[in-house]
């Protein structure tokens, strides 16, 4: 076990040896490590994602479109293995020069547009299909402050609580407890809320319910990093009432499933609605 008396060095290097699981794929430096041209179907969207946490909103965005008679909204579905380095191919570097899945290239206009960053990719589509994102006006203020509520707040879930809980190569006390507590306080942020509406932005569904579900509903659902017990979800029924609504939609379990690789259903790549069926 590494010292935690550890005292920081006058100028930090890289050791490519000391990223527990991660290792392999994480670097201090950003661009393309290989040449790799990404695939290209016949629909107007491309994505080229993962089913992580982040990667399943975009999926079920455009699952919720199709669901909801936006036949615009066809698309094809890439998988992006992220354990194998493939984010780093030049075609995607292309699309994302961050590197992070996911990443939609949006083919229906004269010019591709490509968009990065979850939360753009959301507010691209709702836009473009005036739909789960309100115009104009105070219902539209809310919305996006919850949407961009999620996207700060989920590294803290993710990247802290997640990676330190779940993912790092040794378990040290103090980062568990940091993250953990500040868990729990976004989840009584959520209960707070969630007590007082029916989803986050008040009546209607919304990006902002799409982008926070895939990590706050599926922790309290005990689907992501397997911790409910440990993070006392009981504590929080709004939150869980709202997941479990979240999680019975049509648009959230098929696209939910959408470049899964592991468990089951897996669904690498997606080309019509017959694929989610026959995965289903």
């Amino acid at each position: 076990m590494s010292d935690p008396t550890y005292t920081p060095p006058a100028v930090w290097t890289w050791d490519k040896d000391n990223g527990g699981r991660f290792a392999s794929t994480n670097r201090p430096i950003a661009g393309a490590t290989h040449d790799a041209e990404l695939p290209v179907g016949e629909h107007p969207f491309q994505l080229y994602s993962l089913a992580t946490p982040n990667g399943i909103k975009a999926s079920i965005m455009l699952e919720e479109l199709l669901a909801a008679g936006h036949a615009g909204a066809e698309y094809d579905a890439w998988t992006i293995d992220i354990a194998k380095g493939e984010q780093f191919g030049s075609g995607f570097v292309d699309v994302n020069p961050n590197s992070k899945i996911p990443a939609l290239v949006d083919r229906s206009g004269a010019e591709p547009i490509r968009i990065f960053e979850s939360g753009a990719i959301l507010i691209h589509l709702a836009e473009k299909f005036g739909a789960f994102l309100p115009a104009s006006g105070p219902a539209r203020a809310e919305t996006l402050s919850w949407l961009f509520w999620q996207m700060g707040s989920a590294p803290f879930l993710g990247g802290g609580f997640g990676h330190f809980y779940v993912y790092a190569p040794e378990k040290y006390e103090y980062p568990i407890n940091r993250y953990a507590m500040e868990t729990k306080r976004q989840l009584d942020v959520l209960n707070r809320r969630l007590g007082d509406t029916r989803f986050l932005a008040g009546d209607d569904y919304s990006v902002a319910d799409i982008a926070t579900w895939p990590w706050y509903g599926q922790v309290v659902l005990g689907t992501l990093y397997n911790a409910a017990e440990f993070l006392s979800v009981q504590d929080y029924p709004h939150v869980r009432r709202w997941a479990d609504e979240i999680a019975a939609r049509p648009g959230v379990q098929r696209g939910r499933i959408v470049t899964r690789t592991w468990d089951s259903p897996q669904l690498r790549e997606r080309h019509s609605a017959a694929d989610i069926d026959a995965a289903l």
